[in-house]
């Protein structure tokens, strides 16, 4: 069945002219689709991943807990390059901390995160 609708809303909210084929499964991924902030969120989440210095501190950290000073030194970049990349994951909830001192040791909130890069991996590997 091939059916036209004149006025359709995209993804993003603007009005298109959209070609509609099957029509029910247009209308099942409406029905299965997110909310929009969850989707923000989401999107938000891997873009976590998008920056190989992140993934570079969030595999370290799937060994062991580090503190700055020494991601820094893994790295070779300094450590208010390691404390920025630091904020936006723990503001992702991907990384937490505790406090021994002065100095702060971080660590993978849950091992959901080291799981989603090594699936990754074996994905790129294939």
């Amino acid at each position: 069945m091939l059916r036209y609708k004149q006025e359709n809303k995209a993804a993003g909210g603007e009005l298109c002219q959209c070609r509609i084929i099957h029509g029910e499964k247009v209308q099942r991924a409406k029905e299965s689709r997110l909310p929009g902030g969850e989707v923000e969120r989401l999107a938000d989440f891997f873009k976590a991943f998008a920056d190989p210095t992140r993934l570079k501190i969030l595999r370290a950290l799937s060994e062991e807990e580090m503190c700055v000073c020494d991601l820094a030194a893994f790295l070779g970049i300094s450590e208010s390059a390691v404390s920025h990349q630091l904020r936006m994951l723990r503001q992702l909830a991907l990384v937490a901390n505790r406090r021994e001192g002065v100095v702060l040791y971080y660590h993978l909130t849950d091992a959901h995160v080291s799981q989603l890069v090594q699936i990754a991996l074996e994905h790129l590997r294939e």
